[in-house]
């Protein structure tokens, strides 16, 4: 049976975030709002937890996952990048966006796409995530929240709760979301090729 913790979405409270945190350290697989909709993560180190990502959503091995960073001080530990895209992202950072770069040895070889190596990268703009990470203090491993036969991200905690009560640790329950999925920008090529326009503005990036 999972925990539900009701988090403020402007304030969220410290004793919940770090009882969440406690959570993703201990093995947890975690349900949390982000300005895209709500994403399931886990430690990125954890690789039973991952698993049960995997199966939750019923993802194939070719799926992009996600590390989810408070800001960019942790990108050139994770993601090979150049100095054009780095201005790129610090000025449109945080944001609706999924940045995808090639791998560094620091990302464990189960969370990067199998045949290009690549890493998917998120600032979220959103003060749950933001606090979360920041306690953490080391990105999330992190996807969007779609149910298998569905196509959107889940926007309802209290259907989340119906549907995952039994296969998840938490579930925080941030408020119900706008469907918003983001803008994903590939820079693993070198230029930025925009692979989907969600809801961040794909104008900077062209």
């Amino acid at each position: 049976m999972s925990q539900f913790f009701h988090v403020h979405p402007e304030n969220p409270q410290a004793r919940l975030i770090n009882q969440a945190v406690e959570i993703i350290n201990n093995g947890g697989v975690v349900v949390y709002p982000t300005d895209s909709g709500y994403a399931i993560g886990c430690h990125l180190g954890d690789k039973k937890a991952l698993d049960r990502i995997i199966q939750i959503r019923q993802l194939s091995k070719e799926h992009d996952f996600t590390l989810v960073c408070k800001d960019l001080s942790e990108l050139s530990v994770y993601a090979r990048v150049e100095n054009t895209a780095f201005r790129l992202l610090k000025n449109n950072t945080p944001g609706a966006y999924t940045f995808i770069f090639k791998g560094t040895k620091e990302v464990p070889k189960r969370l990067l796409n199998p045949k290009k190596k690549t890493i998917g990268i998120r600032v979220p703009d959103h003060n749950i995530t933001q606090a979360l990470v920041e306690a953490l203090d080391e990105p999330l491993m992190s996807t969007s929240l779609i149910l298998p036969g569905s196509e959107f991200s889940e926007t309802d905690p209290d259907e989340i709760r119906n549907y995952l009560e039994k296969q998840v640790d938490l579930i925080i329950h941030g408020g119900y979301l706008a469907e918003a999925p983001t803008t994903v920008i590939d820079f693993s090529e070198g230029d930025a090729e925009i692979v989907r326009v969600g809801h961040g503005d794909p104008s900077p990036f062209e």
